[in-house]
């Protein structure tokens, strides 16, 4: 037998690996001054100048950070996914800011989640 080659089956080691969801937020990015065709996409009046995306797992915890971003700035929840986790907001950049970090702060400090930096394009 040559020495790659197994010759007992206590010798075989099977491993099994899973995905198990943490509690965090995997995208926080704000879009600086989104193209018309985006808003008339997502149904949103163009007077706002910035959206801000959020991907949250578990996809529950969308309610909580839209709650928060919701009342921390001048922002309009445009959509909420439990499922996807997902949470798109619309308004000034200042307030997208604000309310991303608001939320972030909540679920970080509050709920023990693992948060990402907050990007922009």
């Amino acid at each position: 037998m040559s020495e790659n080659t197994f010759d007992h089956a206590e010798n075989l080691e099977r491993v099994i690996q899973e995905s198990v969801p943490g509690k965090q937020v995997t995208l926080a990015h704000i879009i600086l001054h989104p193209d018309k065709e985006i808003f008339d996409k997502l149904g949103i009046e163009d007077t706002s100048t910035a959206l801000g995306l959020l991907t949250i797992t578990p996809g529950e915890a969308a309610a909580i950070a839209s709650d928060v971003s919701g009342k921390a700035g001048n922002v309009n929840v445009v959509f909420i996914d439990r499922f996807s986790g997902s949470v798109l907001l619309a308004g000034q950049v200042d307030d997208v800011r604000a309310a991303i970090e608001a939320a972030e702060d909540t679920l970080s400090k509050i709920l023990d989640f693992t948060i990402t930096p907050i990007t922009q394009s």
